[in-house]
């Protein structure tokens, strides 16, 4: 490789390199990001501004006086989780359904095809041994499901908002699997099913 520079290309890299008059004025104020030095004081908004107040709006206020936070600030189905609970946990899948007919599988009249995006439902399979159907709870919420019983708890974070007041749970006595079905609630359901 040869490496020998013009002079113009030389001056060209000193200029880029060194501050102009102006700069190093600038320099004496706020440093340079190649020099720049955090400290305590620089970090979060500047004084005086609040990013998260809305203008128009008040801070919204808990309605026990006696909360430290209001339940929108923890997330969905922390109150669940718990990691010095020594059960076990148990094994679970999460399978995608969709209804198809005849006009979908033979014709291909609809635009379905095999992808998530074209189910509506959630199903998920959690396998619990040695454990009766009376004895398990299960808690859903909008983006968590949460099971315990005895011998075994779940929190499970779901992949897709889901429809928390319609679902459907059955036990399956001979393969001692608990299955839920979920409808999913997604942003733009109303165009891939429309």
């Amino acid at each position: 490789m040869d490496f020998t520079f013009s002079a113009d290309q030389l001056q060209a890299l000193s200029n880029l390199l060194s501050c102009s008059d102006r700069e190093e004025e600038e320099l004496d104020e706020e440093p340079c990001a190649g020099g720049f030095e955090l400290n305590p004081g620089q970090i979060g908004p500047p004084k005086g501004s609040n990013p998260t107040a809305k203008e128009d709006s008040k801070p919204e206020k808990p309605s026990n006086p006696k909360q430290i936070w209001a339940e929108v600030d923890m997330p969905e189905g922390s109150e669940f989780e718990d990691i010095w609970d020594p059960r076990k946990q148990p094994e679970y899948e999460i399978l995608f359904k969709q209804q198809v007919g005849t006009e979908d599988v033979f014709l291909g009249m609809s635009r379905k095809d095999n992808s998530t995006a074209c189910c509506e439902d959630m199903v998920i399979k959690i396998k619990l041994p040695d454990c009766k159907p009376a004895d398990v709870t299960l808690d859903i919420k909008e983006c968590f499901l949460a099971l315990r019983s005895p011998d075994y708890r779940l929190g499970l974070h779901l992949p897709h908002s889901v429809d928390s007041k319609n679902g459907k749970a059955r036990f399956n006595t001979d393969t001692q699997t608990l299955e839920v079905t979920l409808t999913m609630k997604r942003e733009f359901d109303f165009i891939n099913f429309a």
